[in-house]
């Protein structure tokens, strides 16, 4: 799984660049938002491997804020990665994460191809949103609590059961809320 890619850029357009890594070139898809960002030639991308039966894709992302949003978004049902990429080119993480938390519709029916059904979806399934966007006080955690949520939901807990038993914990750092959190799951 390729997860970074450092290099020079041969060739840019708004969607993608090509990206010479010690002589081998890697197509990798962008936002609007990181083909904006790029200024120099040298670039250093955090990147989203797919792999399909007919192809194999790198989706780039300047930020990691970036990745983590256009991952979570790819996770929904009828949310693919052009999807997903036309939400990234169409908002910064922050701002997608004020659209959700303030469940507007008509904000997320913006992105090019996304209709009423699908915006409808994407409120439900990021409630609660925030991309690690917190104050600096808090920011430790919140993103222990992000995560911790990320790893239960990787292991096949539901987001609402989660949350629950998160609330209930009382630890600090990412593993021992999910150590705290799984003891009050498994005993559900």
């Amino acid at each position: 799984m390729i997860v970074g890619i450092k290099g020079h850029i041969v060739y840019k357009e708004p969607s993608f660049v090509h990206v010479d890594v010690q002589g081998i070139v890697y197509e990798v898809f962008i936002s609007l938002q990181s083909f904006a960002s790029i200024g120099s030639d040298e670039v250093k991308l955090f990147t989203t491997q797919i792999i399909r039966e007919d192809a194999q894709l790198l989706f780039g992302f300047l930020e990691m804020s970036e990745k983590k949003m256009f991952a979570r978004l790819i996770k929904i049902n009828g949310v693919g990665p052009k999807v997903a990429m036309a939400i990234c080119s169409t908002y910064t993480p922050s701002q997608f994460a004020t659209v959700i938390n303030n469940k507007d519709m008509n904000g997320v029916k913006k992105v090019p191809g996304i209709g009423p059904k699908s915006a409808g979806r994407i409120l439900v399934e990021l409630n609660g949103f925030d991309v690690e966007l917190v104050s600096s006080t808090d920011a430790p955690k919140s993103i222990a609590f992000s995560q911790a949520t990320e790893a239960l939901e990787s292991l096949g807990f539901k987001k609402d059961k989660i949350t629950k038993a998160l609330s209930s914990c009382n630890s600090d750092d990412t593993a021992s809320l999910v150590k705290e959190a799984l003891k009050l799951l498994q005993s559900v």
